[in-house]
This record gives C-alpha cells, sequence and structure tokens, in this order.
C-alpha cells in the first residue's frame, strides 16, 4: 500500500503549535481593532450623556437608534457626533465623506489611546492610511539644529527603521525639504535619499507637525507606485493626521503652564551669559501663528542697560517683543518666527538690530522646549574700525610709527617690526638713522627726504631700497610728517612705511612686456599684411565673369574687414582640357597666413587633379590626401562640380560644405544632400557623388559660409533666409549676386566666396 507518510509527532505537535499561535495573532488583533471603535463610540456616548442630560444607558440607546433610523453604523454616527461638537480639523477633514470620518476617528481613538509614537504610528496606517493605498508611515521629531528622530514607524523593516532612526542637519531628505520650506510636499520617485528605498520606490507626501506654532517633526506616508491624484479633501485629511499626530510627540501648548525643568535651566543659561540676553515664548494667534513673542526672562546684562537703549525700549518680563520694541518688526520677528518653528538655530554676524546703540549686532536665536533664547553682541565702533585699520595695513603691508620729540620714545606697530625684518622686542631704528639700513644709492634722496621732515619741518616722501639683517632686500616708500602743539612746538612725527616691492617688479615685468608686445605687434602685423596680399594675389576681388561652353560665370570674393581675421576661402572656375569646366569653393580653417597658404596649396592641388579627368568624389579623395598628408593636417570644407556642356549634367561632391543652391523658373531650393565628411579629417574618408541635369536659364550658386553665419541665428534659420534672397528677380546674373551679399546680413566678419553659374 503506498500514500504519503504520516508526519512524526513532534512534526504535528510544532504545526498545532503555530496554528494556536496565529489564531492567537488574529484574535489579539481583531480585539485591539474592537477596543479603537468601542472607544470611539464611548466617547460619542460621553457627549450625549452630556448634551441631553441623561445617563449611559440611555445614551447607548439613543445611539443605537440614531444609527438605525438613518441605515449606517454605530461608528458612523459617533463619528458625526464628535465632528458636530468638536469643531476641529479632522472633523472638518472627514465631513464630505463618512467612511473618512469613521477612519479618521479611529485613527484618533487609537493615537491617543497609544502608549508611544510607535504605537500610533501604527494605528494611523492601519485604520486612515491603508484605505488611501499607502503601504508605510514615518513619524519624524525634530531636534535641535534641524536634526530628525525617527520616532516611530510602520510598514517599514526594523532594520530599515535602525539605519534610519537620525538623520543629521543638512541631508536632504523629503522630510527634511517639509521641515524647511514649512509646507506639504508631494514626492513623485526623485531618487532622494529616504526611509525605504529601493523597496518603497514609489510616490510619498511629507508634511510637517505643527503644534501652537512650533514645528514638532514630519509625517511621512509612502506608496509602492506613482502617487493617485491629489484632490483637496485627501490633502486635508493628510493634515488632519499630522496634527493628529503632533499630539503623540508633545504635551498640549498652554501659555499658562508651568515652568519645567528645561525652560528653568534655559532661564540659568541666559543669567550666565556675558551678553545681553532674552527668554521669549510665542503669544499664538487665533490660527495657531505666533502674533508676537512674549518676554519670559531678561538676564543682568540687560537690566544694568549693556547694549540697549533700555529707555527707549523698555523690555520687562510680560512684556510683548513688538510692543515694546517696534523695532524688532524689521527682519528680527521673521527670524525668531522661523526658529521657532523649525528649531533651526539662527546666527548672524553684523546684522541691522535696531535695540542697540549703534544698530548693528552679533545676534544668536535658539530654540529649547517651548522658548527661544536671543543673545546679541554689541559692536564696538573704535574696536572694529581699529580692527578694519589693521586689516588694512596688513593687506596693504603698510607700517606705522610715531617718534615722540620731547620724550624721544618710538613706537612702532607690528607690521612695521615685520617689514624691517625684526622682532616685536628689538628696538625700533630712528628715522634720523634710516641711512644706516638703507641701499647706498639710495643716500641722497634719503636725505633730502630726512632734511625735509627734520630740519624744515614739513611733510615729504620718498622710495628706497631697505637692507634688512635677514640679508633680504625690499623696495619701500616712506612718507613722514610733523606734529605741532598749540605754540607751534614740535611733538612728534607720524610715518608709515608701504613695501613697494611686488609694484617695483610689476612696473619693470611691465615695461618689459611693452617692449615684447611692441615688437610682437609689428611682427603680426606684417603676417597679416603677407596673407592679404597673398590672399589678393589668388583671389582678387575685383568682380569677374567668364562665358564659357553655354555658361554665363560670375563670382564675388569679399574679403574679412580686419586683416587679421584673413582666411582660407577660395573659389574656382576653369574650362578643362577635357572640354568640360571645373567649379568649386572652399573654405579652410583657420585665419591668418597658415589659413591663405593652405588655401592656396588646395586651390592649386584641385586644378591639377581635375586634368586627370577624375570625378568630383574621387577628386575630393585626392584633395583629402593632400590636406591630411602634405598639408600639416590641415581641416577644410569644399564643393566640387564637374560640368559637361553637351548633357548639361552637373556631377557634384561635397566635404563638410554647404549645398549648392539651383535656381529654377523663379523658385530655388538646396541641393540633395550627399555623404562627405572635412577634407583633412580622416585619413580613408569616403565621398559620395551625385548627377543633376540641368537646363536652360537654370542658375547654380555655390558659396562659403561666411556669406550667412550669424551669431543670434542657427544655420538652418540663415540658409532659409538665403533662399528667400535668392529667390527674388534679378535682372543679371551680377545683380543677383550683388544683391545676395548685400541682404545676408552675416555679422561673423569672415571672408565670403560666391560663384552663380548661369546656363544660356
Amino acid at each position: 500500500m503506498t500514500g504519503h507518510p504520516h508526519p512524526a509527532p513532534d512534526e504535528r505537535g510544532l504545526e498545532r503549535l503555530v496554528a494556536t499561535v496565529e489564531r492567537l495573532r488574529r484574535e489579539a488583533e481583531r480585539a485591539r481593532r474592537e477596543a479603537d471603535d468601542r472607544a470611539l463610540i464611548e466617547l460619542a456616548t460621553g457627549v450625549l450623556v452630556e448634551r441631553l442630560g441623561c445617563g449611559p444607558a440611555q445614551a447607548a440607546g439613543q445611539l443605537a437608534t440614531l444609527a438605525a433610523k438613518a441605515g449606517v453604523s454605530r461608528l458612523e454616527v459617533a463619528a458625526d457626533v464628535l465632528r458636530a461638537v468638536a469643531g476641529d480639523r479632522i472633523g472638518a477633514a472627514g465631513a464630505a465623506d463618512p467612511q473618512a470620518a469613521v477612519r479618521l476617528r479611529v485613527a484618533e481613538s487609537a493615537a491617543l489611546g497609544a502608549p508611544d509614537t510607535q504605537a500610533a504610528a501604527a494605528g494611523l496606517l492601519e485604520h486612515a492610511l491603508a484605505p488611501l493605498g499607502a503601504t508605510a508611515v514615518a513619524v519624524w521629531a525634530t531636534e535641535p539644529g534641524g536634526a530628525l528622530t525617527l520616532a516611530g514607524y510602520a510598514g517599514f523593516t526594523a532594520e530599515e527603521a535602525r539605519r534610519w532612526r537620525h538623520v543629521p542637519p543638512g541631508v536632504l531628505t523629503p522630510a527634511g525639504r517639509s521641515l524647511t520650506e514649512r509646507r506639504m510636499i508631494w514626492h513623485p520617485d526623485s531618487g532622494l535619499p529616504a526611509i525605504g528605498r529601493p523597496a518603497s520606490a514609489g510616490g510619498r507626501v511629507t508634511v510637517p507637525m505643527t503644534a501652537a506654532g512650533r514645528q514638532l517633526g514630519v509625517l511621512e506616508i509612502c506608496w509602492p507606485h506613482d502617487l493617485p491624484p491629489r484632490p483637496p479633501r485627501i490633502e486635508r485629511q493628510i493634515e488632519a493626521l499630522a496634527e493628529l499626530c503632533a499630539h503623540t510627540l508633545d504635551a498640549p501648548y498652554a501659555a499658562h503652564a508651568p515652568a519645567t525643568p528645561a525652560q528653568t535651566e534655559i532661564v540659568d543659561l541666559a543669567d550666565t551669559l556675558p551678553d545681553p540676553a532674552l527668554v521669549l515664548r510665542a503669544h499664538l494667534d487665533a490660527e495657531g501663528e505666533p502674533a508676537d513673542f512674549l518676554v519670559r526672562h531678561v538676564n543682568e546684562r540687560i537690566t544694568a542697560g549693556d547694549g540697549l537703549l533700555l529707555e527707549a525700549y523698555p523690555l520687562m518680563p510680560g512684556a510683548r517683543l513688538l510692543e515694546a520694541c517696534p523695532p524688532a518688526a524689521e527682519g528680527l520677528f521673521a527670524r525668531l518666527e522661523h526658529v521657532h518653528a523649525t528649531g533651526e538655530p539662527f546666527r548672524a554676524e553684523r546684522m541691522p538690530f535696531g535695540l542697540t546703540t549703534t544698530g548693528v549686532a552679533d545676534v544668536s536665536i535658539t530654540r529649547h522646549g517651548d522658548s527661544l533664547l536671543l543673545v546679541w553682541r554689541e559692536h564696538d565702533e573704535d574696536a572694529r574700525l581699529a580692527g578694519l585699520l589693521e586689516h588694512a595695513q596688513r593687506l596693504g603691508r603698510i607700517g606705522g610709527f610715531e617718534e615722540n620729540a620731547l620724550t624721544g620714545q618710538i613706537t612702532w606697530n607690528a607690521q612695521l617690526y615685520s617689514l624691517y625684518g625684526l622682532a616685536p622686542g628689538d628696538p625700533p631704528i630712528p628715522l634720523e638713522r634710516l641711512r644706516d639700513h638703507a641701499h647706498p644709492d639710495d643716500e641722497v634722496a634719503l636725505g633730502r627726504f630726512l632734511r625735509t621732515v627734520l630740519h624744515h619741518r614739513r611733510f615729504a616722501a620718498t622710495a628706497f631700497r631697505l637692507q634688512r639683517p635677514d640679508g633680504v632686500a625690499r623696495h619701500m616708500r616712506v612718507v613722514a610728517e610733523p606734529v605741532f602743539g598749540p605754540d607751534r612746538r614740535l611733538m612728534a612725527v607720524r610715518g608709515a612705511y608701504q613695501d613697494i616691492s611686488s609694484q617695483h617688479w610689476t612696473e619693470v615685468a611691465l615695461a618689459v612686456t611693452r617692449d615684447q608686445l611692441a615688437h610682437t605687434e609689428e611682427q603680426s602685423a606684417a603676417r597679416d599684411r603677407l596673407a592679404l596680399q597673398l590672399q589678393q594675389a589668388i583671389m582678387p576681388p575685383s568682380h569677374g565673369r567668364i562665358d564659357s561652353l553655354g555658361l554665363r560665370i560670375a563670382v564675388r570674393y569679399r574679403p574679412a574687414q580686419k586683416e587679421h581675421l584673413v582666411g582660407g576661402d577660395w573659389y574656382d572656375a576653369v574650362a578643362l582640357p577635357s572640354r568640360q569646366v571645373l567649379l568649386s569653393v572652399g573654405d579652410v580653417a583657420g585665419h591668418g597666413v597658415e589659413a591663405a597658404t593652405g588655401m592656396v596649396v588646395l586651390r592649386n592641388a584641385l586644378r591639377g587633379l581635375a586634368a586627370t579627368g577624375a570625378g568630383p568624389a574621387q577628386l575630393l579623395s585626392w584633395l583629402n590626401q593632400v590636406a591630411h598628408h602634405l598639408a600639416d593636417r590641415m581641416t577644410a570644407t569644399a564643393v566640387c562640380g564637374l560640368y559637361d556642356p553637351p548633357t548639361r549634367t552637373l556631377r557634384w561632391a561635397r566635404a563638410g560644405h554647404l549645398p549648392p543652391i539651383l535656381l529654377r523658373e523663379g523658385d530655388g531650393a538646396e541641393l540633395a544632400l550627399v555623404k562627405g565628411p572635412l577634407l583633412g579629417a580622416f585619413t580613408d574618408a569616403r565621398y559620395e557623388e551625385r548627377q543633376v541635369q540641368v537646363q536652360a536659364g537654370d542658375t547654380l550658386l555655390m558659396y562659403t559660409d561666411g556669406l550667412i553665419e550669424r551669431r543670434d541665428h542657427n544655420l538652418r534659420h540663415a540658409q532659409d533666409r538665403l533662399l528667400d534672397i535668392a529667390r527674388r528677380p534679378a535682372a543679371t546674373l551680377d545683380h543677383r549676386l550683388d544683391d545676395l551679399l548685400t541682404h545676408c546680413n552675416s555679422d561673423t566678419d569672415d571672408d565670403t566666396c560666391l560663384i552663380g553659374v548661369h546656363v544660356t
């Protein structure tokens, strides 16, 4: 007899144990849900007891009667009763959706009855968020400085929660964005680091959790897919849940609440500070936002009158900041409000501060529980100016001195010791002994300077070379002036030294550079003249016309306006021994002598190669070898055409150049492009060839890009403009070319070649 073997006794016992544990788990879960539902019903029953003035049994019966008459569950009636009497955000969020109202009220009961934020997060996900399609929720609590701590979660693994238990300040996460921007944000799968990624790679929403104007944390809700449409009713539900969650992080805010140990500590801290300090607390308006800040404590530096205009702004405990000190509204109040809301500390140097005598102070604001600590340090204007002067002297390498004419005492500042290469404890050098430390060649100039200051007692200045004890020579400038008393008696001589070594050597280098530049400019001008003469010798700018073999050919060459921009544009139109006509234009990259000589090489090479009878594609292939190997690897563009008069056919090829234009019977279009890379770009380049049948009366235009290039338009736009102009009627071929040169308003100041071929 065959069959499955029976499980061993130990295995059967284990299976029964697993089944029992699962059954108990389901029963506990059901009991918890029923307890949450029962809590909501009991809360509504208590409201009816108070409103109807009846006992609990009668109130429960009334609740059941209302449910039966309306044909809904007792939970829905209970939610509606609470909405009517509470007037809170949860009631408003569920007003238009009875099912949502029940879910929100059950979630509220679960959260308020939860022993901690972790349990509250689980209740929110189960009762309110899972029906919206959400799969996970995180409750973040703010810390001083803008950090975030994971206070509760549901739908994430314990390992994921452990990794995200703390987010330092400055780390960009979805929750951190909402904390900083103080608003609800819907996030697509943007790739920001976030709890649950990549397992929960769908959309998510983050919303600040606010109580009494303070952001206590951020509620983050995750979906497994792209975010669904966001109707306002869903946003209202999420905002209500965020407000509910805030109560799990902080006790209700009360302005009259007794001082906590933390508040006592912040008062003690303020009293120990050496700077003026205020302990403030938000005074909220009807919307729960700070309308002002109450002064809870002032330290002794303020009561002593340090750093504050006490007579104008009497700050005392219990006073309102804006009422007592209206200047606080200018910038300070917004900073206080931001720190109060986010917990992010604020510090600024030399901030406008209307509460001080100077109007400027270093300011620090930090949040401690529900209190703010405002500390400032007023700037001493004299000390600040002295610091600025010392800083300027250091940057300018300036040292000051004073010699007392009555006592003989000499005073140097620290920068002057440094300029002289002396230690601060060394004896300073008297002004009359200056020549002992200067280069001998400067003795005459220093003698004139000392005689003017010490004998004639007038202001004087001079430059000299200082010989320092460490062997370093520095170029210095010294200025000095006498100081007289009321009776015109000499009291002192004051002055300054400045190290001008950098300036001296800069002037020397500048003079050398100026000479080199003049020589270079002369060479450059000679090269430009040579390039222009070479180009004009090969490509004369005068108008030309060639009548040959049934063609009327006109050419135009327009050189660049600036000589240093002389380029490598060329054109050619010549009858070959085969009685075909070679038509070509080209443009060598670059400007100057190199471009002009490269143009000569390629133009003459093409004319010579065309005598072999090869087609345009083969000619460009050979010309590419010339550009790559024989012309120092230059690059160029070109169009090559061979016209056969008996058959009126044109064979043509191109090497990275703009295509020719064919005009016929008042219309015109570019010839279809054929493939062909730049000359000199590749050793094994291949060029395509195409044949065009022309008719009597047709006109062919070939040109270089200098005709149409503009900085403010793309090339396609310029080509379309050229076609529009080319289609205009023209009395003669010469008039047509002149019209193109006039109205194709390029702005790159490049040279231009243009060939017009009219079939007669």
